[in-house]
């Protein structure tokens, strides 16, 4: 059994409106985030600090369970609200984000008994589109949180962390854009023009 959480909890600074709510090729980009992932879910929740836009989509919505730790706080909140065994977290403004890789991350999560399954391209780790065990994760990184870090691989020496690499997200539904989140007007729009293009 999986949880889906969305995460939401950021500050959207750089776009200076909360990002999962804007128009997004006609609709909220929460709309299209949802829909492209949701189906691996038994259960869907959103982590947001600002529940009033939200309430509309009628799915569990919870605050961070302590404020302004950034997005290491928001694994925290995701692990600790779920109430599966395993956690699908994805950020809100990623409108490319993929169900296939999501998928192939729980296999490898079940067949090499990992903690964790996070996606890593040349660009780095992925871990906001990426499966976690909720058990052992919600520890390591509760004490990551106590010790006042904030890095989100600071708690990866206390867990069995597995990476999904380049070439088996190859073979998925994977481009140089599946990652691409959304920070200022002009990514929006150059993703909503690469959406046009599927």
């Amino acid at each position: 059994m999986l949880t889906l959480v969305i995460q939401a909890g950021g500050q959207s600074s750089r776009m200076g409106q909360d990002k999962a709510l804007m128009d997004f090729l006609g609709r909220p980009l929460i709309e299209r985030v949802l829909e492209r992932v949701s189906s691996i879910a038994d259960e869907v929740v959103i982590v947001t600090n600002r529940p009033e836009g939200y309430r509309y989509l009628n799915i569990p919505l919870f605050p961070d369970v302590i404020p302004e730790r950034g997005a290491l706080g928001g694994l925290y909140t995701a692990l600790k609200v779920a109430t599966h065994p395993e956690v699908a977290l994805v950020a809100c403004d990623m409108p490319f984000a993929s169900v296939e890789i999501l998928s192939a991350a729980r296999e490898i999560l079940k067949q090499e008994n990992c903690d964790a399954v996070i996606p890593k391209t040349e660009h780095g780790f992925e871990p906001l589109h990426a499966v976690y065990r909720r058990d052992t994760c919600l520890s390591a990184v509760k004490a990551a949180v106590d010790a006042d870090k904030w890095r989100m691989i600071s708690w990866h020496q206390d867990a069995e962390v597995c990476y999904l690499p380049p070439e088996k997200m190859a073979r998925l539904d994977f481009r140089d854009y599946t990652f691409m989140n959304l920070n200022t007007p002009e990514e929006f729009k150059k993703a909503e023009k690469l959406a046009q293009q599927q």
